[in-house]
């Protein structure tokens, strides 16, 4: 049943005319009255209608893109290309006719906000939405979220997921592209085990997400294979996926086991600080200890030595993710595609000296 703007007055206690002041910002209303107004269209889900309301399920020329983190490559790589795909085809006039607004929401990993920039985005009656990086791994959450994009999608807002696994139970996302962070961190792992490492260190992401689990579990069905599944809780380290984050937890995990001949990171960011720990405990790379990544981001290849790392294809995801926004590709066959990972063997891995 459709939220009217009566709903919103009766449950604020006051008059139609304040709550369409207080969403027009038109009027001067008393701050405490303004902040009842804005909780009861929140707690009601009430969405404005433009000059357009007469279309109830007409959409704008707006295009959100949702990350976790712009300054991280790995979210600005695909939010960029994704972008690169929304804003075309055109001649630079905006009167083309194809072209769209995509605008970048950084929701700094807070659940809270990608809720909050859904609920912004189904009010600007978005074309599309695209929903980049790992979820978090909460069942109410995920609950909340499924609620949220199906109102976004019975509005006419396509969906996309890239770099996301899909959401369950809900038939509301348009398509989703799911990197195989599994199988790419069990061939980076079997890789260090053909060296003849024994002893592997693992620096993860934080727990709750899900592309620490799928990377987390791929690690250690290598492990498991190869019977060298043991003390784990021992040499894993959970954390941000940030730079200091890896040198502290490698700092950490030398300290529990410094038996280890190679640690393998959570991301290649994560796999920088993991460099600068082993290096400030007097070791060499690779000679003492070996350092792998993931994703490989453009720096990737410049660090000294070059870091072995897991591929994902992160530009040519995000723009593929554009062009489903845009309705220009057809989604894959039941809606999810899953992206191989490939290993990029480099300097910073090689055989244990010890």
């Amino acid at each position: 049943m459709t939220v009217t703007l009566a709903d919103v007055a009766a449950r604020a206690r006051v008059s139609p005319a304040t709550v369409s002041r207080v969403l027009n910002g038109n009027y001067p209303v008393a701050a405490s009255t303004r902040e009842r107004v804005l909780r009861a269209v929140d707690d009601l889900d009430y969405v404005l209608n433009g000059p357009a309301s007469s279309l109830a399920a007409a959409t704008s020329d707006l295009v959100g893109i949702l990350v976790n983190d712009i300054a991280d490559p790995f979210f600005g790589i695909m939010a960029g290309a994704a972008q690169s795909e929304i804003g075309g085809p055109g001649d630079g006039s905006g009167r083309g006719g194809g072209e769209k607004l995509a605008v970048v929401c950084n929701t700094g990993g807070s659940p809270e906000r990608e809720l909050t920039y859904l609920t912004l985005l189904q009010r600007q009656r978005a074309a599309a939405v695209v929903l980049t990086g790992g979820a978090l791994e909460d069942p109410a959450h995920q609950a909340a979220m499924a609620a949220k994009l199906a109102k976004l999608a019975d509005a006419g807002t396509r969906i996309v997921f890239c770099g996301r696994p899909p959401l369950q139970d809900t038939d509301a996302v348009h398509a989703a592209l799911a990197f195989d962070n599994r199988g790419g961190a069990r061939r980076l792992t079997e890789h260090l085990i053909a060296l003849g490492h024994r002893r592997i260190g693992y620096v993860a992401g934080p727990s709750e997400r899900t592309t620490t689990r799928h990377r987390l579990e791929g690690h250690r069905e290598a492990m498991k294979a190869a019977g060298l599944y043991g003390d784990e809780e021992n040499i894993t380290v959970h954390g941000p996926y940030d730079r200091s984050s890896g040198y502290e937890a490698t700092l950490e995990l030398l300290r529990r086991a410094p038996e280890v001949t190679a640690v393998v990171a959570a991301n290649d960011t994560v796999a920088l600080g993991a460099c600068a720990a082993v290096r400030d405990r007097g070791l060499r790379i690779p000679e003492d200890v070996s350092v792998a990544g993931f994703d490989d981001l453009p720096f990737s290849v410049d660090a000294v030595p070059a870091l072995t790392t897991v591929r994902l294809p992160l530009y040519e995801a995000g723009a593929r993710a554009g062009r489903l926004a845009m309705g220009k590709e057809t989604p894959p066959p039941g809606g999810m595609a899953t992206i191989t990972a490939e290993l990029m063997e480099r300097g910073s891995t090689a055989a244990p000296a010890r």
